[in-house]
């Protein structure tokens, strides 16, 4: 053993001298750019050598040095404060949103403590809580309807979704046999908006927002507050004439059950909420459905909505299997199957997102799988023809979109195009496209052009959003010589000029850097 402990003491100093001398040489260069000595010795052995031209450039020198250094110091002293204010900010963020979980938690024990003291009442009168004329009030707790069909509503666990499988008895999803196009679509959504809602938008933000229906299942509208982000949603359900569910997001959402609903063990019911009955009503028919998450990033998105990120990412609409409970009742709802329930292929989520110190950036695991669209201004009030509400299937809306992924299928050129600028963005600011950002690229493109838009132009934005933004995470000041070369680059190969959104985004970019 004495043979290795030499052998292990010879082996490991090599590394840990190493580390003592890199130590050593930057306390070394420290001490020997503030050696004031070592300065004050060579200028006085030029001093007498020097004419009056050279001591002002001497002077000059001397005060360009102190310069370099101050500038130096004062950098490294923002960082370190921009460090410690962006940790604090952090840490504030996250003690606020444990003691808002903590206060949730409170009070659904007080809820829970509220029905067993409600039914130990209850008992006291030889009765069980189910049998009294109307459910406890509580966490997972249904009002019972008057006039209810079900004669066991107060013995079912899902009592909302099984009165919607009574409401949707013999019902037939309907045909509206649909003959518009695209471009005829905007132009209907823009007129009824305006003449119905008094809500105005642009042809170009409708291309953007019907070809992000076409490559996505989630839509986020993101801006400054007060443009109309929300309205864009709501505009559309009434457009379609089914009003959109609006599920405003809480601090404390932090998983599935947040959205959808819990199963409460005392009441032995399911906490059904909105979007719950949204998404299960939305399987009867071939309409279009739209559930808001409003402020989605109030809290962390890829806590409560992860699981449904993953679901959407299917590409077979059968899988897309939702697990509700873990057992089976046989009052269950028709289309509850062993405790999972299929999401349907009809329904759109449209998130909103402001961007300030109360809220959490979006990561690009949600980022990458939806469709942003930036709503940053205000459009003044036109006159347009009296349009009404439109009866669409779902169906044919897809059907549209795919006859015009088609027919304005993005061209050789524009992916060759595309492919180099994939190889100029990893060289240069190591960022990739990745397969599925070229998949929605090939779907939002065509759409865009179908829409009434060109190529270029739908490149453009497609770039601009899904690809630019993750710039955003790069360091600013170490990429901000590139940005000149990649603007020209742009220019050259789509046309100077061609690719407005790039631009402006690459010129807000450096000018913040």
């Amino acid at each position: 053993m004495n043979t290795f402990f030499r052998f292990f003491y010879e082996f490991i100093s090599i590394f840990f001298e190493g580390i003592t001398k890199l130590f050593n040489g930057i306390i070394s260069g420290i001490s020997k750019m503030f050696n004031y000595f070592d300065y004050k010795k060579i200028l006085e052995s030029y001093k007498d050598s020097f004419n009056t031209i050279e001591w002002i450039f001497v002077i000059l020198t001397i005060l360009f040095l102190v310069v370099v250094v101050v500038g130096f110091v004062l950098l490294v002293l923002f960082r370190v404060r921009k460090y410690l204010r962006l940790r604090r900010q952090k840490l504030n963020q996250d003690e606020l949103l444990d003691e808002i979980g903590n206060l949730n938690k409170k009070v659904r024990q007080l809820m829970k403590e509220k029905d067993e003291l409600m039914a130990m009442k209850v008992s006291q009168l030889g009765l069980k809580p189910d049998e009294e004329g109307e459910t406890p009030s509580g966490d997972g707790a249904a009002p019972q309807e008057e006039n209810t069909n079900d004669e066991n509503a107060g013995n079912v666990r899902f009592p909302k979704l099984v009165r919607i499988d009574e409401r949707m008895k013999g019902f037939k999803a309907k045909n509206y046999n649909g003959n518009f196009t695209l471009e005829e679509l905007i132009d209907n959504f823009r007129c009824f908006a305006a003449t119905q809602l008094h809500l105005y938008y642009n042809e170009p933000l409708l291309r953007a927002f019907f070809g992000g229906l076409a490559c996505s299942k989630l839509i986020i509208l993101q801006g400054i507050s007060g443009t109309g982000k929300t309205s864009l949603a709501y505009a559309w359900g009434k457009f379609v004439k089914h009003n959109s569910c609006i599920a405003s997001v809480q601090p404390s959402w932090r998983d599935k059950t947040e959205l959808l609903g819990y199963f409460n063990e005392f009441t032995k019911k399911f906490n059904e909420s909105n979007v719950l009955e949204e998404l299960y009503i939305s399987r009867f028919d071939d309409d279009i459905h739209t559930i808001i998450l409003d402020e989605m990033n109030i809290a962390r998105v890829e806590y409560y909505f992860a699981e449904m990120l993953s679901i959407l990412e299917v590409p077979n609409r059968n899988e897309w299997i939702i697990e509700l409970v873990t057992t089976t009742w046989p009052d269950d709802p028709q289309l509850v199957e062993n405790g999972k329930l299929r999401l349907p292929g009809n329904l759109w989520y449209i998130g909103t997102i402001n961007n300030d110190d109360s809220t959490f950036m979006v990561t690009d695991k949600v980022y990458d799988r939806a469709m942003p669209i930036d709503i940053n201004e205000k459009i003044d009030p036109f006159s347009c023809r009296e349009q009404e509400a439109m009866d669409i299937n779902s169906s044919y809306l897809e059907a549209l979109f795919k006859d015009a992924q088609e027919k304005y299928a993005v061209s050789e050129k524009g992916i060759n195009i595309i492919n180099k600028l994939d190889d100029y963005v990893i060289h240069h600011f190591r960022i990739a496209f990745g397969n599925r950002i070229m998949k929605q690229l090939k779907a939002f493109v065509p759409v865009y052009v179908g829409c009434g838009g060109d190529e270029v132009s739908g490149i453009d934005y497609f770039l601009a959003k899904k690809v630019l933004r993750k710039f955003e995470q790069l360091n600013l000041i170490l990429i901000r010589d590139e940005i000149d070369g990649f603007i020209k680059y742009l220019n050259k190969e789509f046309g100077n000029g061609n690719m407005k959104e790039c631009i402006e985004f690459l010129e807000r970019l450096k000018k913040s850097a």
